[in-house]
């Protein structure tokens, strides 16, 4: 009996096979089922036995229209897809709900302590917006090179953040990250000065250990050195002798002087014109004071006859570098937050005027010196890629976005945000681009904050070029 209800099993099958072919209703499992037992009762003989001949007779002669006829009165359940629909939506829309359920809880968990931050947290800066030019394009002059990478290396690992550098004839002086003034001699690294006490290991001594930065050699064989927390120092190198000038607690019409920058002397020795980057800021915070752009620096002089002080230039954004021009009638002083470099006159028919020397620097201008062709050299602290992404010109124009990077972030940790590009760039007398030196890798940067400093050696007729905490090194000028 089995093997009859086998083929007549397969014999449904094809017929169902052709009917679905025809473009006939999805036959659903409980209906092949009912198809089964039609076909059981049909083989079954009148007295409830089997009879294989019949059943092979009835098998052989029975046609596709008689299957359809045996079936079509039980009327079997025919599965369709708006009664199949519902179960398989209920079971999609439950695993939406548990995905979206773990994706708000998920989200819940990491944006409320965010939310929490940005609105119980103070921001260290309180920035205006700040609109530069599109940076000029790294074409002709400024395109790129490797002319950085040829330095050779002096002094390497035995110095602490160099930043300025002067001389005396063949020996070199500069102040470093530990608080010490240094003479660079045959190879020698001496100790010649500290203004300040203590340990100095981490930026956080630095208020109570000094950070000597400008430095510029007298016409009496001193050194003029201006320390960030400490004040205005003259220093003789041959006798280790410190004579304070001007201390950094003596307010400045009214207001305090809290990141001395740097300095340049006359050629006579009496006046001195320096920078204070900051009455709010120290030089430990000097990327704060770079993304708030605050307007509070000044370039001023000291008289050192008269002991006098003035301030010729206020409401300056970050003021860095400064410079005598050759003929000393006027004073040019970098602007680091406006990336320009603004001059005053300090002598002749125009003495006590200023205007903008030249703007939109293709980088944040840090030192200037001069060079021996007339002109001056610039290092920049940071570039401003064209073609290319400058991140500190893209925040500039939003302060609401330094105000929650300095909320979450700390000064270290956006700094690693800073290209690493070596550039420095040479100025005619009036301001035009001469000539670039560039190293695309940085390698003649430092590590810690990504930048290098230049200065034009008129004795030596070279070009000093030195990194922090990585030593010095020099390229002679063609």
């Amino acid at each position: 009996m089995s093997r009859w209800l086998g083929l007549a099993q397969k014999n449904l099958a094809a017929t169902t096979s052709r009917e679905a072919a025809r473009g006939g209703s999805y036959v659903s499992p409980a209906r092949a089922r009912a198809g089964r037992r039609s076909l059981g009762r049909h083989f079954r003989a009148p007295g409830g036995r089997w009879s294989e001949r019949g059943a092979d007779r009835r098998l052989r002669t029975m046609t596709e229209a008689d299957g359809l006829r045996q079936r079509r009165p039980l009327r079997p359940q025919v599965v369709t897809d708006d009664n199949r629909t519902p179960e398989a939506k209920g079971g999609s829309s439950f695993s939406g709900r548990v995905f979206r359920a773990t994706f708000l809880m998920l989200a819940a968990f990491l944006t409320i302590p965010l939310l929490g931050a940005l609105v119980l947290l103070d921001s260290p800066i309180d920035p205006e917006p700040l609109s530069f030019k599109e940076p000029p394009l790294f074409l002709g002059v400024l395109q790129p090179n490797t002319e950085l990478q040829q330095a050779e290396r002096l002094f390497e690992n035995q110095l602490v953040g160099p930043e300025s550098i002067a001389n005396i004839g063949d020996v070199m002086f500069t102040g470093t990250a530990d608080g010490r003034v240094v003479k660079l001699e045959n190879g020698e690294v001496e100790t010649i000065a500290r203004f300040g006490s203590g340990p100095c290991k981490t930026r956080d001594d630095e208020p109570a250990c000094g950070r000597p930065l400008g430095i510029r050699a007298g016409p009496n064989g001193t050194l003029f050195v201006v320390d960030a927390y400490k004040g205005l120092f003259e220093v003789n190198p041959w006798k280790r002798e410190v004579k304070l000038l001007l201390s950094s607690e003596t307010p400045i019409e009214g207001r305090k002087m809290s990141f001395l920058n740097d300095l340049t002397v006359t050629r006579d020795g009496r006046k001195i014109y320096f920078t204070d980057s900051s009455s709010k800021w120290q030089r430990r915070d000097y990327l704060l004071l770079l993304m708030e752009g605050t307007d509070d620096g000044r370039l001023l002089e000291y008289d050192t006859q008269t002991k006098e002080v003035k301030v010729l230039l206020d409401h300056l954004r970050f003021p860095n570098g400064v410079q005598l021009s050759p003929a000393e009638d006027f004073v040019l002083v970098v602007e680091l937050a406006m990336v320009r470099i603004r001059r005053f006159y300090v002598s002749g028919l125009m003495k006590g005027g200023a205007d903008v020397f030249v703007e939109n620097l293709p980088g944040f201008p840090d030192n200037i010196r001069a060079s021996s062709s007339g002109g001056y050299w610039v290092s920049m602290a940071a570039i401003r890629a064209n073609p290319g992404f400058s991140m500190l010109d893209f925040l500039s124009e939003r302060p609401f976005l330094k105000k929650v990077i300095f909320k979450l972030f700390s000064q270290e940790t956006v700094m690693k945000f800073v290209p690493r590009y070596s550039l420095v760039l040479e100025l005619s007398d009036s301001g035009t681009f001469l000539r670039s030196l560039h190293d695309p890798e940085g390698q003649e940067s430092c590590r810690s904050n990504s930048r290098i400093h230049t200065w034009a050696s008129l004795a030596v007729q070279r070009l000093r070029v030195h990194c922090q905490r990585e030593g010095t090194s020099s390229i002679p000028l063609p």
